[in-house]
């Protein structure tokens, strides 16, 4: 296994939450890796890479850091307007996908293994995937995945995966997200999306049931036409934040909201918190196979 190296909008405003901002929670973030964004500064407290193993943090795609900062940014850069659902959560940074958002389920299995490895030493309590792919009948690397996924959900993390973007059919929740132990979160707001860059279509949020007849997802969240942390803030001509659509990033508004949930009740279990956010979730109407539970519901969430 490749070294792990120790690094030395929606309703966000934590001051709605009683003062509970996710301190003392550490999320762990499967993706493209992540930047020193200003809004993660001081809060990043490890990063590996399973793709080339650098020791030196980086993000060359920009999704991983999109995805850190929906979780945890600080809003620092712009005057707290785009600050994150946890704001005072760390982060471990694994990097398991390329440069252009594409990787191996063995760099992604690796992943999973550091952060079972490491999930004492740096006090993980959420694990957010906000990658997939569609689900191959036989296939046994994938279900080697799903097996490892379910290891961390049995060592007690919140796993936290995204429905994936192959909507609107049915069945088309992507693996790791087919697991009937782990949260899958699927877009709230689908229906409303047209990618300026034509690469997410209308209706896009993975449908269920799996081929188990797993219902699927367990709850959606907004995932279309996100800001927050952008990759590339360091190079010339690009700017702080970026706008990004998809499961992937309503996933980590779940995690943000896992982290505030286990700040307030840190005995809490991974099952009761799946429970909890399901049992609190908005029903909005539409079918279980599109919504889950329905929508999340912060405030709810954290109420007595």
């Amino acid at each position: 296994m490749k070294h792990v190296r120790e690094a030395i909008q929606y309703d966000c405003d934590d001051t709605l939450h009683g003062g509970i901002d996710g301190k003392g929670v550490t999320v762990a973030v499967l993706d493209t890796g992540i930047t020193n964004h200003p809004d993660l500064d001081g809060r990043i407290a490890a990063f590996g890479d399973m793709v080339s193993g650098k020791k030196i943090m980086y993000d060359d795609n920009s999704h991983g850091t999109h995805v850190a900062g929906i979780i945890a940014g600080s809003g620092k850069m712009s005057s707290g307007f785009y600050r994150g659902i946890a704001p005072g959560c760390r982060i471990v940074a694994i990097k398991v996908l390329d440069k252009r958002g594409e990787g191996k389920i063995r760099d992604l299995i690796d992943g999973i293994r550091a952060v079972l490895n490491y999930q004492e030493r740096w006090g993980i309590r959420i694990v957010n995937i906000s990658i997939g792919t569609l689900p191959h009948e036989g296939d046994t690397e994938e279900a080697e995945l799903l097996r490892w996924v379910e290891r961390m959900w049995d060592a007690g993390l919140v796993v936290i995966t995204a429905a994936g973007n192959y909507g609107p059919g049915r069945g088309t929740v992507t693996i790791p997200g087919i697991s009937p132990k782990v949260i899958t979160v699927g877009a709230s707001d689908d229906g409303e999306l047209r990618d300026r860059n034509g690469k997410i279509g209308k209706n896009y949020s993975g449908r269920g049931p799996t081929k188990d007849c797993v219902c699927k997802p367990d709850i959606v969240a907004p995932g279309s036409y996100i800001t927050s942390c952008n990759g590339w803030c360091g190079l010339k001509n690009h700017k702080m934040y970026s706008v990004k659509s998809g499961t992937s990033m309503a996933a980590p508004i779940v995690s943000g909201a896992a982290a505030l949930l286990l700040c307030k009740y840190p005995d809490m279990s991974n099952v009761e918190v799946k429970i909890r956010m399901m049992e609190r979730a908005d029903d909005t109407g539409k079918s279980r196979h599109v919504q889950g539970r329905g929508i999340l519901n912060i405030k709810k969430l954290l109420d007595r």
